[in-house]
């Protein structure tokens, strides 16, 4: 019998939707399991749906809840 050097795709979470996905290059859109679940989640980033928590803003900085509740006065 031949040993085969073939070596197993890595499978990881889809952030997106929890199934399982290929991390290799034959998939395009890794680490996500889709066109779809990478979509979704591009979307998510661009409505600013996901935030990077900041504490301690620069004086000078203010936030998009700043600029809101100032607007509406």
């Amino acid at each position: 019998m031949k040993p085969t050097n073939a070596i197993a795709p890595k499978l990881v979470v889809c952030p997106t939707c929890g199934g399982e996905s290929v991390y290799a290059a034959s998939n395009v859109f890794r680490p996500f399991c889709s066109e779809r679940c990478k979509n979704i989640d591009m979307g998510a980033w661009a409505s600013e749906s996901f935030r990077v928590p900041a504490k301690n803003l620069p004086e000078d900085q203010s936030t998009d809840d700043d600029l809101r509740s100032s607007a509406s006065h």
